[in-house]
């Protein structure tokens, strides 16, 4: 396979800048007569600054310029997670973060730098050997751009394409080479569009990853999401998740599962991010009963009632099957049922992808517990990525709603451990050479500094995600007969253990005997009664 096609196969599987362009024209409104521009609240037209004039030749040099007025911006970004995407969790003492967890979606980064830190907001990551402590490799435009044209395309390690750039490879789809300079004037305040050119996008597409998250929250509708709908709240994400020093609050890897913390908004140690922190703990000014709810489950099991209410989301990846070639020996690509999503790509293996999918729901008190690379696994059993912890008398956790997403992945038969492979082909290394996995492995072991026996197989793997977004209005939120139904294995919480549920698991014999005894006392008090009224009135005579 030529490099050529090589790449052109690497671009096609990923898809993100189509992702991205595909559906920002699906979900953008349709063109409307020009509206007199709204004057800008900012107290800086940056279109005026001597230091954007000139025409940038790459990112760093953006980022030089904008840090002669923002002096302490890129070190800020540094001790952030966005940057150096790792963290210590101080409950687990584990050190995670995307160099460290294998999922079970794209797997890992490790030995593909180049190609997924197209979502790193820096400059130049494509190997271990990148400067993370040098400022010029900050990319401010990612977050801060406003004009829209801002792109950065897999496999250039975090650039963007600084001249015109056909991708995939052979498609005739051109990327137009980004304007630094108008993109530098325009600089404002982040917004969905640019939070979401890497969340939305996550697994390699739009929906993928977070069954909570995709394209559609652009201009999302009130049923779609609340907060975020143009025609209410309007809210961006960095109204819930609002930052200090570029710290962005909000983790998956610490989230918060019970907030009691007295809130004030901008108060330290707060958690805006938290549904509490604008609604307290009693949110239903109206309604008790609804409060004692709210103690135990969270605010999102109600109010989100199903997730990938806006595009589909994956639920499986079986790696297992990759490899399969058509008669002439050429990958094969098989379209679902929508016509839309790939159930199979030779390059990946077998997907199922769902809509408006119930949620299911767990105990969960915040810890989350993962596996490493460096865990030792039993491959009789499915792994679990990560562990939500909780339960129903710890005095911590409440009814959380989850997504959970299962897929089989490779694992070394010789160390029971889960393992790197190479993804981003460029060399005969490459799993998608031949579809070669020994090569695969190989290299992306050798790449890590790892051991690996030589040996692998597949094992099968979950990953929970919490649903946090797409809180639909109050008229669509659970209502009271979604959990409490009469019969087992109807209602929404049958399967959390430790809760009494009334209305639900009813016994047809015993509830005939206890109408039957109902009926007999009634019939008892209405003998009485006719008694007493009968004596009364027969000495009434005498």
């Amino acid at each position: 396979m030529s490099l050529a096609k090589l790449v052109r196969v690497l671009a096609v599987t990923a898809g993100m800048v189509l992702a991205a362009n595909a559906a920002q024209a699906n979900t953008d409104p349709a063109p409307a007569a020009p509206a007199e521009k709204k004057a800008s609240t900012s107290t800086a037209d940056h279109s005026k600054f001597k230091e954007l004039q000139e025409n940038f030749a790459t990112g760093p040099d953006v980022t030089k310029a904008c840090l002669k007025c923002h002096t302490e911006a890129a070190k800020q970004i540094m001790h952030t997670k966005h940057w150096t995407w790792e963290y210590l969790n101080p409950q687990t003492n584990q050190l995670l973060g995307k160099k460290h967890i294998i999922n079970n979606f794209c797997t890992s980064i490790s030995s593909n730098q180049e190609f997924c830190t197209a979502c790193h907001i820096g400059y130049g990551w494509k190997d271990d050997k990148f400067d993370f402590s040098n400022q010029d490799n900050v990319d401010c435009l990612v977050c801060h751009d406003t004009t829209g044209t801002y792109r950065k395309l897999p496999g250039y390690a975090g650039h963007p394409p600084y001249k015109d750039t056909e991708a995939p490879a052979g498609s005739g789809f051109i990327v137009k080479a980004v304007d630094l300079k108008a993109v530098a004037q325009g600089v404002g305040k982040t917004s969905r569009k640019t939070c979401g050119s890497c969340h939305f996008l996550g697994g390699g597409g739009d929906a993928v990853k977070h069954g909570d998250l995709d394209t559609t929250l652009t201009n999302p509708s009130k049923y779609l999401d609340v907060h975020m709908a143009k025609d209410g709240l309007n809210f961006t994400c960095a109204t819930c998740h609002e930052t200090d020093g570029h710290n962005v609050p909000g983790s998956r890897y610490t989230p918060v599962a019970d907030d009691t913390t007295p809130h004030i908004r901008g108060k330290k140690n707060a958690d805006p991010e938290t549904c509490q922190s604008c609604h307290t703990a009693a949110p239903h000014k109206h309604n008790a009963r609804l409060n004692t709810h709210a103690v135990v489950i969270a605010c999102q099991t109600c109010h989100i009632p199903e997730f990938a209410r806006g595009q589909p989301t994956k639920m499986s990846w079986d790696w297992s099957t990759a490899g399969k070639l058509d008669k002439d020996g050429k990958p094969i690509r098989i379209k679902d049922s929508s016509g839309h999503h790939d159930s199979y790509d030779s390059r990946k293996g077998n997907f199922r992808y769902e809509s408006n999918v119930i949620p299911e729901y767990i105990w969960f008190n915040g810890k989350v517990e993962y596996t490493l690379r460096e865990t030792k696994l039993d491959p009789t059993k499915v792994v679990k990525i990560n562990t939500l912890e909780g339960s129903p008398t710890d005095g911590k956790s409440k009814i959380w709603p989850i997504k959970r997403f299962t897929g089989k992945q490779p694992y070394d038969v010789g160390n029971n451990q889960l393992v790197v492979f190479h993804t981003y082909g460029k060399d005969d290394s490459a799993l998608w050479t031949n579809f070669n996995w020994d090569k695969a492995l190989e290299y992306g072991m050798k790449e890590i500094g790892a051991q690996y026996s030589g040996k692998y197989a597949f094992v099968e793997t979950e990953y929970s995600w919490p649903t946090t977004h797409m809180v639909a209005p109050k008229g669509d939120a659970l209502t009271c007969a979604q959990c409490h139904q009469p019969s087992i294995g109807v209602g929404r919480l049958d399967k959390v253990p430790g809760i009494y549920m009334p209305g639900r698991r009813a016994n047809a014999l015993l509830n005939t005997a206890g109408w039957a005894i109902a009926a007999l006392c009634l019939l008892g008090v209405l003998v009485h009664g006719a008694g007493r009224i009968y004596a009364s009135r027969k000495g009434a005579h005498k």
